[in-house]
């Protein structure tokens, strides 16, 4: 009986072979199908004579500033970028610098930029880089993919970049050329037509000349082929781009099929303390994760309804004697999943329990709250309390 299962199992096994032996026959013929050298060409010669030269990460082999650069950018315009990679700079001017400073300090420099995940894997990966590799980045995308925050388009970036390494790049940028230069009619966030692209990706590679090749791959979709309004009369794939020759540049690439937004309410508590209001830390994952942030209350009651009014006053309670309670002005903020509707109670104590601040809490001078780790929208919202009061009108 054992003698028949194990000439089963080794039949399938052999078919699983034969299986995955086609598909990667099949993959070799659309790469081979997919190559085309005149493509990386005028993408080079493009990008040497009208590509960014000048960025503050640029022009340079150091492959901390590369990765810094590169985990800023993902998901943020480099406009917004370069004070914040200026500022890191200086304060953690080395990698083994950034890996032994405080968790705090990393993410007050990030506050305002978003997406916070970004600065506690760029914390755990500096420290990586430091425990496992001596503080030298990798030069294999495939290792620099196994750390903290460093997924295969940014690994291939980083590695390109900072060692000439041949490797091909896919962000969203990427997906927007292929998308329009080559007519993808689906949508690019399905996992099959990534992986299609992937493989145009990889097979446009050219031989020589990655570092010119990637950045201009990131110059025309930056500069040129941008998701309003692309410059098609200065983009060199002009020529060869099926979106351009027929027309849909507005079309592609195709759009996420949109949800609905869910919205959600919640009053936060601005409690103070003579000078010193509390803020909490926030769980680390989550909206806002590791930062510092202000106590909340789910706003199951409307705000402004009297029995809201007292369930504000009831949680205060917690943290000490309310001396006074006032309403402010109330203003949203929009995730990428979600809309968020705040309710900013000042609540003034007459007497603070000494109870609070002992966990997650902690009072902090109302003086450090622009070198605070905040949340942008809440950062705003406590500048404005202690500088300008007008200013809490235009945070909606």
């Amino acid at each position: 009986m054992k003698r028949v299962v194990n000439e089963q199992q080794a039949v399938a096994g052999s078919s699983d072979q034969k299986a995955n032996v086609k598909k990667d026959a099949a993959k070799d013929v659309l790469a081979a199908n997919l190559t085309d050298p005149s493509f990386s060409k005028d993408v080079i010669d493009w990008q040497k004579q009208h590509g960014r030269h000048a960025l503050p990460w640029q022009n340079t082999r150091d492959a901390y500033r590369v990765w810094l650069s590169e985990i800023m950018l993902q998901q943020t315009q480099v406009a917004a970028v370069i004070p914040y990679y200026q500022r890191f700079l200086q304060t953690f001017p080395t990698v083994e610098s950034l890996a032994t400073a405080p968790s705090e300090e990393v993410m007050a420099h990030w506050s305002g930029l978003g997406y916070y995940s970004r600065a506690r894997n760029l914390h755990k990966c500096a420290q990586a880089i430091v425990a496992q590799h001596g503080g030298i980045f990798p030069s294999d995308p495939a290792v620099l993919e196994e750390l903290p925050g460093i997924g295969r388009s940014t690994a291939a970036a980083i590695a390109a970049f900072s060692y000439g390494t041949r490797a091909a790049i896919l962000d969203g940028n990427v997906k927007r050329v292929f998308a329009r230069v080559f007519g993808v009619e689906r949508y690019p966030g399905e996992k099959a037509v990534e992986n299609e692209m992937w493989l145009r990706a990889v097979a446009l590679l050219p031989a020589t000349g990655v570092e010119a090749y990637t950045q201009g791959l990131m110059d025309l979709g930056a500069t040129l082929c941008t998701r309003n309004r692309p410059s098609c009369n200065r983009c060199p794939l002009a020529q060869r781009c099926v979106a351009y020759a027929t027309g849909r540049t507005n079309e592609l690439p195709i759009r996420k099929p949109k949800k609905t937004v869910p919205e959600k309410s919640i009053a936060m508590l601005l409690i103070i303390d003579d000078d010193q209001i509390l803020l909490e830390q926030r769980p680390d994952k989550g909206i806002w994760g590791g930062l510092l942030s202000l106590p909340e209350m789910d706003a199951a009651l409307e705000p402004g309804n009297a029995d809201f009014d007292i369930a504000v006053t009831r949680a205060t309670a917690v943290f000490g004697v309310p001396a006074s309670v006032e309403k402010l002005t109330e203003f949203s903020h929009t995730f990428t999943h979600f809309k968020l509707h705040i309710t900013p109670y000042r609540i003034n104590l007459s007497r603070r329990l000494q109870s609070a601040g002992q966990t997650t809490q902690n009072w902090y001078p109302l003086s450090r709250m622009a070198v605070a780790p905040l949340p942008a929208p809440i950062k705003k919202l406590l500048l404005a309390l202690i500088g300008e009061p007008d200013l809490l009108s235009n945070l909606a």
